[in-house]
């Protein structure tokens, strides 16, 4: 259920006004001063969890037989999971649609902090309260609430769900379950091992959790489900709801694949170390299984931006942890991604015709989750010189790709290709979100449907049964070649008369924010939006990822 439907009858209106406005976008408020102590007060608020310091000094310390480092600390605090309540973007996110619906900002702040502030706004609501967002932004380490908004997906969280509801759309948008029939003191921790009476006493003793053996539940994809898949309600100006939108749901897209019959989400973010290892570093007896708590993702993007501004952000991982986490995520999309080649490769009157497939290797759709991800073909044709004749797709400086017509207007998107034959078309796999007036929008709460879902789709995924909520969306749809498992595109490249022997390069590109993502938050006159923007432009360079890549020679040579 929807927060703003949950609050509809307190939700406080705010009138985003003169002082007031200025107040609410330069940081925190007196009322949200006063409704978050007067929360943090309450008897029992922060009973349920703890933070990851309380845990991480007996999960660190760990390797291999070979020496490498699996310390389940050090790799989860480079993680964006530890680092949700932190990620500049989501905050610039958070404050574009407190702008855009002044009157739904409570409810807008309570429902943006379910999963990026979890410890915090579950506190808070048991409270009778609700999550806020901003009143505590820079966290201040002497108050216990901003402690748990700050700590963002910690061990706390995930290893308290239970299995009630697991997988249903109530367990959405953050709808987990706690064992709330339990005293503080006698809280399970569930994990995939029994462990023995002495480390229970030494866990209780730190933490007061009692460790209890659930191996479904932990390893389970409907657990990662509660917090990946996010339905947003679109409103109007009233800060009414008038949509739905299925903002990320992998996890869907994931149930309607091939994978899920073989593999779930923990197989590829949470690869298992194959020899047994200890997962203490008090007398830990060796286990096999043991899952490496990386959460190896797609936004190296983000964990570059930490790293580069990290006491700006309070950033707890060290920096040399941060810069192998961002290496380890590209290696791993470099090399589990996707995979292209180019077939068919001939010269034909002054073109040079190829087609070219794009295999998605992923378990759901690529890119997935958050809509400011894409990927694209970067195509390049040259002549005997090694001189570019034709090129598609190409990444500029500023994060931007030359001929996509979304990066050069806002109220245009690139349309899904069959064909591509000049070299202002790309194609672009990419989500493109509609407003209520047809037009693309990058608004979360603005956006009703979605005009373009073209977003590769995963081995054993069938399009034509697909329910809405993961269907394909625009000229992708009616394109036989565009199905589960990949793309096949053809390219006609007008060579100019010019001399072969020609190279034909082709590249998969991915960018985990694109350049119209970040450029929309440019008008807004707030803290957040303009620093993300700042951030945005000072890395752009750094901001996309070759994914595969494959090239071949064809013509005068008589082959290819």
């Amino acid at each position: 259920m929807r927060a703003w439907k949950l609050l509809a009858a307190s939700v406080c209106i705010l009138a985003v006004t003169g002082a007031a406005a200025r107040g609410a976008q330069d940081g925190r408020t007196s009322s949200e001063e006063g409704r978050a102590k007067a929360i943090a007060a309450k008897k029992d608020y922060g009973s349920r969890f703890k933070t990851s310091d309380r845990c991480v000094a007996c999960h660190n310390g760990l390797k291999t037989p070979e020496g490498e480092d699996i310390s389940i600390g050090i790799d989860w605090k480079t993680s964006l999971m530890a680092n949700a309540g932190r990620d500049p973007y989501w905050m610039a996110g958070v404050r574009r649609e407190t702008i855009d619906h002044p009157t739904a900002s409570k409810a807008i702040q309570d429902e943006c902090s379910i999963c990026h502030m979890p410890m915090m706004r579950y506190e808070a609501k048991m409270a009778g309260g609700e999550g806020q967002v901003f009143v505590h932004l820079p966290p201040n380490p002497k108050k216990l609430d901003d402690r748990l908004a700050a700590d963002g997906v910690s061990c706390s969280v995930c290893h308290q769900i239970t299995d009630e509801g697991l997988g249903t759309r109530a367990s959405f948008v953050g709808g987990f379950r706690l064992d709330e029939g339990l005293e503080s003191d006698h809280r399970h921790e569930y994990g995939p091992y029994d462990v023995d009476a002495g480390h229970a006493t030494i866990m209780r003793s730190s933490t007061r959790f009692q460790p209890t053996e659930e191996p479904k539940t932990i390893r389970s994809s409907e657990l990662c489900a509660t917090c990946h898949t996010l339905y947003t309600n679109a409103l109007n100006e009233r800060g009414e709801v008038v949509g739905e939108l299925p903002e990320q749901v992998p996890y869907l897209e994931w149930l309607h694949s091939g994978y899920s019959k073989t593999s779930n989400c923990q197989s590829c973010h949470m690869p298992v170390v194959r020899e047994e290892v200890a997962i203490t570093s008090v007398f830990g007896e060796p286990r096999a299984g043991f899952s490496r708590h990386i959460f190896v993702g797609g936004n190296f993007f983000m964990q570059r931006l930490l790293n580069a501004h990290r006491s700006e952000l309070s950033v707890a991982a060290l920096p040399q942890d941060l810069d192998a986490a961002a290496n380890r995520t590209i290696e791993h999309l470099k090399t589990q991604a996707a995979r292209i080649a180019i077939r068919n490769a001939e010269e034909h009157e002054e073109r040079i015709d190829a087609v070219i497939t794009v295999e998605n290797l992923s378990g759901h759709k690529l890119p997935t989750a958050y809509p400011s991800r894409r990927a694209w073909l970067h195509v390049v044709l040259r002549d005997r010189n090694g001189s570019v004749i034709f090129e598609s797709g190409a990444l500029n400086p500023d994060g931007s790709i030359t001929g996509n017509d979304n990066d050069a207007d806002p109220t245009k998107f690139e349309p899904h290709y069959t064909e591509i034959t000049s070299a202002d078309q790309v194609q672009i796999y990419e989500s493109i979100m509609g407003d209520s007036a047809g037009k693309p929008t990058t608004g979360l709460l603005t956006a009703r449907d979605y005009l373009k879902d073209n977003r590769l789709l995963p081995a054993g995924f069938d399009k034509r049964t697909a329910d809405k909520d993961v269907a394909v969306r625009g000229g992708a749809a009616d394109d036989d070649d565009f199905a589960g498992g990949g793309d096949t595109i053809r390219y006609s490249m007008p060579t100019g008369g010019a001399a072969g022997p020609f190279q034909v390069e082709a590249e998969l590109w991915y960018q985990p924010i694109a350049y119209r993502w970040a450029m929309n938050l440019k008008p807004y006159d707030a803290m957040e939006p303009k620093r993300f923007v700042g951030y945005y432009e000072e890395m752009a360079k750094a901001s996309g990822v070759v994914l595969a890549h494959a090239s071949c020679t064809v013509g005068a040579t008589g082959g290819h």
